[in-house]
C-alpha cells in the first residue's frame, strides 16, 4: 500500500479543469492508497463552511467517497483555506489536522506542516497570518454575509499577488535555521511541506544524522504527488501519468 501526500491544489470554481483533475486523482489513485494527506491550500479560498457554490461540491463529494474504500483522509489548513471547519470535515469525511503533526510512515516518524510557518523571513506575511488566525478576527469575518466574505477574499488574493511580485524570492522560501529547529523540537529527520510551490527533495545533516525536507508542488500547472511505500518515496508530477 502507498501513503499519498499532496498540497497547494488551490481548487477554485473558476478553474473547473483543476477540480476535474482532482476528482480523477481521487478516483484513480487515492482510492487505492493506505492514507491521503492534504497539507494545506486545498482551495484557493475558503470563506466559511456555509459556502454554497455548487461548483465546489465535486471536491467534497470526491473526498467523501474515500470512506467507501476505507481510505482515511487528513486535511491541514493552508494560508488560503484556514477557515475550513467542522462542517467541512463532516461533509467530506476528512479529519482536520493542526499546524504541525508527526505521523509514522512505515516505521519512520515524519513531521507534516503546510510550510508557511517555516517562512520566517517573510515578516509581513507572518504578521498577517497572526491577524487572520486570531479567533476574534475569524468570528468577525464569519459574521459577515457570504457575498461580503467572497469580496474580501478576492481583494486579499489580489493584494497578495501584488505583494508577492514585489518580494525577493528567497524571502518567500523557508528559513533553514527554522527548519532545523522545528525538526529538532519534534524529534524527526524527515519534514514534508508545501506552500512555497518549489517541489524538491532537500537533503542535509541534522545533529550528525542524514535528514530530508520534501517539498510538495502546487497544482496550478501540473500537480505534484508524493507517494511513499515500504520501498521508499517518489515525488512525481500528475501529468507524468
Amino acid at each position: 500500500m502507498t501513503v499519498l501526500f499532496i498540497s497547494d491544489l488551490h481548487l477554485d470554481a473558476e478553474r473547473p479543469e483543476a477540480i476535474d483533475s482532482f476528482v480523477e486523482f481521487v478516483a484513480r489513485d487515492a482510492i487505492n492508497a493506505e492514507r491521503l494527506f492534504i497539507l494545506g491550500d486545498l482551495f484557493e479560498a475558503w470563506v466559511g463552511d456555509d459556502d454554497d457554490d455548487a461548483r465546489l461540491m465535486p471536491v467534497l463529494d470526491a473526498l467523501a467517497s474515500l470512506s467507501a474504500y476505507e481510505v482515511p483522509c487528513y486535511v491541514m489548513h493552508g494560508n488560503r483555506d484556514f477557515l475550513l471547519g467542522e462542517e467541512f470535515a463532516k461533509r467530506s469525511n476528512c479529519k482536520l489536522l493542526s499546524d504541525f503533526v508527526t505521523v509514522d510512515i512505515y516505521g519512520e516518524p515524519m513531521l507534516l506542516t503546510h510550510g508557511d510557518l517555516l517562512c520566517t523571513d517573510d515578516t509581513a506575511y507572518m504578521k498577517l497570518r497572526t491577524t487572520v488566525r486570531d479567533a476574534a478576527w475569524q468570528q468577525a469575518f464569519l459574521n459577515k454575509s457570504l457575498q461580503e466574505r467572497r469580496n474580501i477574499a478576492a481583494s486579499l488574493r489580489a493584494q497578495s499577488k501584488t505583494e508577492t511580485a514585489m518580494k525577493a524570492s528567497d524571502i518567500m522560501d523557508v528559513n533553514q535555521a527554522t527548519v532545523e529547529q522545528t525538526m529538532r523540537s519534534h524529534g524527526v529527520q524527515y519534514l514534508i511541506h508545501g506552500h512555497t510551490h518549489r517541489p524538491s527533495v532537500h537533503r542535509f545533516e541534522l545533529d550528525g544524522r542524514p535528514a530530508a525536507r520534501i517539498v510538495l508542488g502546487d497544482w496550478y500547472e501540473q500537480g505534484t504527488i508524493l507517494q511513499w511505500d515500504r520501498h521508499g518515496f517518489k515525488l512525481r508530477a500528475l501529468l507524468e501519468d
